[in-house]
């Protein structure tokens, strides 16, 4: 599984669209354990550009602040999982908590 985390001055960024870069981080989900961690730089900002990039590049969950309803469409059909309203944080944390089931989730932060 890969988890695909905006990321912004080394935390997880609140505008999605608008990260530094993306942590891609490996993990088994099976024994949910971190594999690895590809740091990719963001394409700049495009309209419904993310989620055939994140997919091109294994993405299978995105975990976000805030995500307008058109990027959460546009990754639903492409079948990746999205979770929103996670709080600032590491992405290796934040995946970590993911994957054992204890990351708290507030609402969307986006408000398109």
């Amino acid at each position: 599984m890969r988890i695909a985390v905006p990321v912004v001055e080394g935390s997880l960024s609140t505008h999605f669209g608008h990260c530094d870069f993306f942590a891609l981080i490996d993990v088994d989900p099976e024994s949910r354990t971190i594999l690895g961690r590809e740091d990719v730089a963001a394409p700049p900002h495009q309209p419904g550009l993310l989620p055939g990039w994140l997919a091109e590049r294994g993405a299978n969950v995105v975990i976000a602040g805030g995500m307008g309803g058109r990027a959460l469409e546009l990754f639903n059909a492409r079948g990746i999982s999205v979770v929103l309203g996670a709080p600032n944080g590491d992405p290796v944390g934040l995946a970590t908590d993911y994957m054992t089931g204890t990351l708290r989730t507030e609402q969307n932060r986006c408000d398109h």
